[in-house]
């Protein structure tokens, strides 16, 4: 059956079984179970050290060092994921998804399956949504996989019960398990941009390692930009400038300005790149 073929409903129930068909095919690659075992020991390893270190009386982060959140930890076992949250979002997790979303299309065409999956009635712009939604629904599980694993590891390791915000005002466990899950879905919006990025350059190579290596490399390259003072006029504009902006949810009031500026310079490297991405892929000359 064509594409054109298809009704409505059909073309979205294919469509949903393509979602699906995707999202369990990247979840099972051992090179991502590998990715989401390394962010899930991220927390196991911070909040063994904190213990380590704070056993003899002795406070995480005393000299000011360390990612934010970090000297609440033996308070609070909440408070291990934000930090962990704050430790892997610089390299650790927007390098998962940069993997993801540079093998995107790419690793398709290496692997020499691109060609078939067009003959289905999936459409070049339905295929490249598709993997789109799909590294997004990544991100979203590599977020949860670090928030997860600091609040069981938090909950073993330390207290847990009421906490104090950045502010200084007290809420409820509750309200405190609330903000972490808000925290960890702006940190998944957060790598649109970058999820966006890598699927462009996904669109322009047929070699999945070249797409993940320069999709890699363009992150560390902003990183180190983001640190230069000399360019501090252009750095509101680079994808990962307000990354840990998320800390202004433990604020009381909440902080928005930073949040909103994130979230709206994410929504225009997605615009930017999905539509330069989509340009390329349409008219791309598909060989393999």
């Amino acid at each position: 059956m064509s594409q054109a073929e298809l009704t409505g409903p059909a073309r979205a129930v294919w469509t949903f079984g393509l979602l699906r068909n995707e999202v369990g095919t990247t979840l099972r690659r051992w090179r991502t179970l590998a990715l989401l075992g390394v962010l899930a020991a991220v927390p196991v390893l911070v909040g063994v050290a904190v213990k380590i270190e704070t056993g003899d009386g002795g406070s995480a982060g005393g000299g000011g060092e360390g990612p934010a959140f970090i000297a609440q930890i033996t308070n609070n076992g909440l408070f291990l994921v934000f930090t962990a949250l704050a430790a892997t979002l610089p390299f650790f997790l927007p390098m998962a998804v940069g993997v993801v979303a540079g093998d995107a299309i790419a690793g398709e065409a290496n692997a020499g399956t691109l060609r078939y999956l067009l003959v289905a009635p999936a459409g070049r712009t339905r295929l490249l949504l598709t993997k789109f939604a799909t590294t997004m629904a990544f991100c979203l599980l590599a977020t949860l996989v670090v928030a997860v694993s600091a609040l069981a590891v938090g909950a073993l390791l330390f207290p847990l019960g009421d906490l104090t915000t950045i502010s200084g005002t007290r809420i409820g466990f509750g309200e405190g398990l609330g903000r972490a899950l808000l925290i960890a879905l702006v940190v998944a919006a957060s790598l649109t941009g970058l999820a966006a990025l890598g699927l462009f350059i996904s669109t322009l190579t047929n070699s999945g390692i070249a797409a993940m290596a320069t999709t890699v490399g363009l992150l560390i390259t902003v990183q180190i930009l983001d640190q230069i003072p000399q360019l501090d006029a252009l750095q509101p504009y680079f994808f990962s400038h307000y990354w840990l902006s998320f800390a202004d949810l433990m604020r009381e009031p909440v902080y928005w300005d930073d949040l909103v500026r994130n979230l709206g310079l994410q929504a225009l490297y997605a615009a930017v790149f999905g539509s330069a991405a989509w340009a390329r892929f349409t008219t791309k000359d598909i060989t393999a």
